[in-house]
């Protein structure tokens, strides 16, 4: 890939979209402004939406002969994303979801770095943003060690191979030799997919540079919504890809394990039981200090709550998801794989 001079490859953006009417235009204004000076595309899937996406979408299509739709029936998301890079057509395919806003020189960056690195993939720091203090506690959460460990694409670090990022900057060679997105992984579809493409001898590639701005989810609802279907889908691509376990994965489970023996215990059997929920909610109340430096009051002292909500989710997520739910993504991708017991 040659990224001098007049060789700069084209690029597809696809966009996977459902009730965006909110942050869309907002997300399609970034694209359309970069900085990058080859070719340029933006497919849109719209799924069943119940807002003004679609009325959003069609206007931003009259507007900019480069935006194009793809209808996505099911509303899901790998199915919207196959269904955009079918209709796509240049070798570089971004991925941004329909809240994802991107730096001025996200992509000339990003293709930069597929050409420097080899990588099949490329992706950056997903940088929550909050417009209000609830979600603004939710941004420190996310981008906290405290909240997600060590993942880089939430907390920032060197550039370094990695197993996952955020998003994806992909070659198309690479999409159509792995079949695109498994699209019976409704959730960590991202996570699936770039496993298969490590697994093939494909290099996944963070860097700092590459920075997209998020916004949270903006209720305590939403939020354990969300990250119960992290929890529940990381399992089933446990199960469906042996051996992909990551002992980070499994400290919320256990946690939440921990936390409940522990309070039945110290309620029903001796008091010295209830040092480890004690203990957690200490940590998570220490730890959202650092976490919130710089913000208003009101915002740190809803940091505890967003932690424990992620923390809490994620691990009943996964303990809660049924062998069923992996045999059924395994039949139906037809592989003679077995479910691990």
């Amino acid at each position: 890939m040659n990224t001098s001079g007049q060789q700069l490859p084209a690029v597809s953006v696809i966009m996977p979209v459902l009730n965006e009417e909110r942050h869309l235009r907002t997300a399609v204004r970034h694209i359309l402004s970069q900085d990058y000076a080859g070719e340029l595309e933006v497919v849109i899937a719209l799924g069943p939406s119940t807002d003004r996406t679609d009325e959003i979408a069609a206007e931003l299509v009259a507007e900019d002969s480069r935006v194009h739709t793809v209808p996505n029936p099911t509303g899901r998301t790998p199915a919207a994303l196959n269904a955009a890079i079918k209709a796509s057509r240049h070798p570089v395919v971004v991925r941004v979801d329909g809240h994802g806003m991107l730096t001025p020189n996200y992509i000339s960056t990003a293709v930069r770095l597929l050409d420097e690195t080899g990588a099949a993939n490329v992706g950056g720091i997903m940088h929550a943003e909050g417009e209000n203090d609830w979600e603004r506690a939710v941004a420190a959460a996310m981008t906290s060690k405290i909240g997600v460990g060590n993942a880089a694409f939430h907390t920032g670090g060197e550039a370094q191979a990695a197993e996952t990022v955020y998003l994806g900057v992909f070659r198309r060679e690479v999409l159509e030799q792995q079949g695109g997105y498994n699209e019976e992984f409704i959730r960590a579809q991202d996570w699936e997919l770039n496993y298969r493409i490590r697994e093939a001898g494909g290099l996944i590639w963070f860097s700092p540079e590459l920075r997209v701005s998020y916004r949270p989810r903006p209720t305590v609802r939403a939020l354990a919504k969300q990250y119960f279907h992290y929890g529940r889908w990381r399992r089933v691509v446990t199960r469906y890809h042996r051996g992909s376990v990551n002992l980070r994965y499994l400290a919320p489970p256990t946690a939440l394990v921990a936390i409940a023996l522990g309070l039945v215990g110290g309620l029903v059997i001796h008091p010295l039981g209830l040092v480890v929920p004690g203990g957690y909610l200490a940590a998570i109340i220490v730890g959202s200090f650092p976490a919130g430096r710089g913000l208003p009051s009101a915002a740190r002292a809803q940091i505890p709550l967003a932690l424990a909500t992620m923390h809490l989710s994620w691990g009943w997520g996964f303990l809660s998801s049924p062998r069923s739910l992996a045999r059924k993504v395994i039949a139906t991708r037809g592989m003679a794989a077995r479910v691990d017991h």
